[in-house]
Formats: C-alpha cells, sequence, structure tokens
C-alpha cells in the first residue's frame, strides 16, 4: 500500500472542532493508501511517519477537495435567447409558462444521445475540476420519459470514464410538467416519473432522488407520491423546495430525512426547525438567485439561530444557473447572503459531502479519503474573497 507524507504546509481540515476551519499551520498530513492516516502539527508527528516518502508543499494551504451537491451538467442546448428575454422583462415564470424553460433543454436533450450528453457536460466537468472540485453531483429531469431519463443518468455515470471525478446521480423526474400532461400532472407522475424511476434503479442509475416542488411544477402531494417509491427502493431523498415560493416542500422533506433541501429562499422559521430536527442540510444556490435576479433571499440567519448546516453549489444548469465556478458561489454566498467565509467553505466540503451522505468526504481526518485541493493563498477566507481568481495549485489523491 502506497505511504507519502506530505510536510511544510498549513492545512484546513474542516473538521468540526472548536479551531475555525480547522485550521493548522505547520502542518503535515500522512496518506497510506487512498486514506488520511495522520493529520496534525509537524512538531508532533509520530515517529512512525517520519521515514514515510515525502513531498513539501512549500507552505501552501491544503483543504478537502471541493464538492459540488448541486449540478444539473448533463443536458443538450442552450438558454441564451431566454436569457435575453428575462432580459427584457420576462419572468422566469413566463417564460417556463409559455413553453420556454426545462421545456426548451427537455426537446433539446431528447434529440440527443447519451454519447453527445457526455461530450456536452465534459468541457463543464473541466471547468469544475480545475477549481479543485473532485466530487460532483448530477441530476437528471431533463428528459421527461423513461428513455430519456435514462440516458440522462448513463451518461452521468460514464463522466467517470473520461475524467478522475467521482459523480453521484440524482434522479430527477419530477422536474417539470410537460404540455401533454399540462392539465394532468398526476398522471405524469404515475405514467411516467415513477416508472422511469424504477427503470432507473433496476439499471442500477441512481443514488437518490430529487423532485421540483413549486407552483409551475409539482405539489407536495405530488412530490410525496414519488418520495414514497424512493424510500420503497431504500433511495434518499432531497428537493428542490420554497424556491418560488411556499408550498409547503420542506416540512415534506424533513418528514422523509431529506438529505437537503435546495434554494430555500421563501423557507419559514417553522421549515427551519422541520429541517434541523431531521438533520437535513440546506443547500444554496446563489447563482439562480442571481442570474434570475430574485430579490427574496433565503434565511440564513435563521438558519444560523437552529443549527442547520448550509452547503453551496453552483446550480450549473442551461436555465437559471449557466455557472461552473464553485468559488463564485461561495464568494455569492458572502456578497449576496452576509454567510461568511468559514460557513461558505463548510458548505462546498463537510456539509456538502453530508447533502450528498457521503460520510468519507468533506474532511481531512484519520480514515476518510484522501482527495486533498492545494492552493496558493495564505488563509482558506481567500478562497471566497477573490472574484475571477482561481489559486488552485494542484489535487493530491491517496492511492
Amino acid at each position: 500500500m502506497a505511504r507519502k507524507l506530505l510536510t511544510d504546509l498549513k492545512v484546513a481540515t474542516m473538521a468540526h472542532n472548536n479551531v475555525p476551519y480547522g485550521l493548522i499551520n505547520k502542518a503535515a498530513i500522512a496518506l497510506e493508501g487512498n486514506k488520511v492516516a495522520w493529520v496534525g502539527s509537524e512538531e508532533k508527528l509520530p515517529s512512525e511517519y517520519q521515514t514515510w516518502p515525502k513531498s513539501s508543499l512549500g507552505g501552501r494551504l491544503v483543504t478537502p477537495a471541493f464538492i459540488d451537491c448541486h449540478t444539473h451538467i448533463v443536458f443538450a442546448g442552450n438558454r441564451a435567447t431566454e436569457f435575453e428575454m428575462r432580459l427584457n422583462g420576462a419572468s422566469y415564470e413566463e417564460v417556463a409558462r409559455a413553453g420556454g424553460g426545462i421545456i426548451s433543454t427537455v426537446k433539446a436533450t431528447r434529440n440527443a444521445s447519451v454519447e453527445e450528453l457526455v461530450r456536452d457536460a465534459l468541457p463543464r466537468v473541466d471547468a469544475m475540476l480545475k477549481e479543485g472540485i473532485t466530487t460532483i453531483e448530477v441530476k437528471s429531469g431533463y428528459g421527461l420519459d423513461i428513455d430519456t431519463e435514462l440516458n440522462m443518468l448513463s451518461a452521468a455515470r460514464r463522466i467517470e470514464e473520461h475524467r478522475k471525478v467521482r459523480i453521484i446521480t440524482t434522479f430527477l423526474g419530477a422536474h417539470a410538467v410537460l404540455p401533454e400532461y399540462k392539465d394532468r400532472p398526476d398522471a405524469y407522475i404515475n405514467d411516467v416519473c415513477i416508472p422511469a424511476l424504477h427503470a432507473a434503479h433496476n439499471e442500477r442509475l441512481v443514488d437518490a432522488v430529487d423532485g421540483f416542488c413549486e407552483g409551475i411544477a409539482f405539489s407536495p402531494e405530488q412530490i410525496a407520491k414519488v418520495f414514497e417509491v424512493a424510500q420503497n427502493l431504500g433511495l434518499p431523498v432531497k428537493l428542490h423546495a420554497e424556491q418560488l415560493s411556499n408550498l409547503g416542500g420542506a416540512k415534506l422533506a424533513a418528514q422523509y430525512g431529506a438529505l437537503s433541501v435546495d434554494h430555500i429562499e421563501y423557507l419559514d422559521e417553522d421549515d427551519v426547525k422541520a429541517i434541523a430536527k431531521s438533520d437535513t442540510v440546506a443547500v444554496i444556490l446563489p447563482g439562480a438567485f442571481y442570474t434570475l435576479r430574485e430579490t427574496q433571499k433565503p434565511p440564513i440567519e435563521l438558519l444560523r439561530k437552529h443549527n442547520v448546516p448550509m452547503a453551496i453549489a453552483t446550480d450549473c444548469n442551461p436555465g437559471s444557473s449557466p455557472m461552473t465556478s464553485l468559488l463564485l458561489a461561495m464568494n455569492m454566498g458572502c456578497t449576496l447572503f452576509s454567510m461568511t467565509p468559514l460557513e461558505v467553505m463548510q458548505g462546498a466540503t463537510i456539509n456538502a459531502a453530508q447533502a450528498l451522505g457521503l460520510k468519507g468526504r468533506g474532511s481531512i481526518e484519520v480514515g476518510k479519503i484522501a482527495e486533498l485541493a492545494v492552493w496558493n493563498i495564505e488563509h482558506p477566507a481567500e478562497l471566497a474573497y477573490r472574484i475571477g481568481f482561481n489559486p488552485l495549485h494542484s489535487i493530491i489523491r491517496g492511492k
């Protein structure tokens, strides 16, 4: 088993302790195989690690590699025209109700092969990898029929064949109501969404199940039907909730022990209390807030008050968040929502891991997977502070 000792570094372990960022100056990290064997102050390095092959990092900062816990990076086409429509005064709901929005991406995605979907996704993946991301969640939801939903999930899985990245797949069949089901959303759930979920599960393409609980999408009662199936299949759930209004989606998600509720701009205090009791992560998505020029901010102070863990993600998608930069999302979380640099760092690492149910990632601790980002910076707050600047030096993985 390969062994390596990293020396001459600072480390932000992001472990839950009383030290902000879990920061250790003049540190060392011992890697054995693909796991962290030891981390701490270099002067306290146990003798058993001192003879291991050494690699000096020149005083650089080491953090856990980043995790993007909410993306829609597998799709075809783009929606630049709709971007222009919104700038000319159309609202997100008006675009959607006119047959644009998600439905326009559905049309393009249905016409693409699995190979084309992979080809189109890889440049987006590459942009993410360059910013220290090693784990990406990828949702379906632009097929809205059985075959295309399976194609999207298959394309997501195949990304791992082309790039050194961990992909977590999420079934999002309950993403939008097709025009042919405009007045029959329950029929869509029963005839398309649930059969597609069963088919995807049978082909081992699904790690979790999501839905869009909103006035332009599905009601809590309709989402509950999907969650019941997910629960019976042993799949964890998460939910796009309270983005444009408050329909009670977050409380529903909490009832099912959801991994996360995402967007949540219209969350109220009762909702926050509910997700706090279920250990559900609140995923903050400033890219969509920014792109849609929304004004209702997520209740960051309430989330703090009730100790709800907050993650942050790009929400990379062709319509409401055409963004691949997690570093930019972190800056937005601070500047738009008054999150702290520590909170967005937790949101891109340990809390993002929790939002995906990944217990072995997200912090630098003994026994966890060794995926480390090395940065040309002095302090982790710089990662949220800078705009349009990427200080990544390298990624180090245990072998």
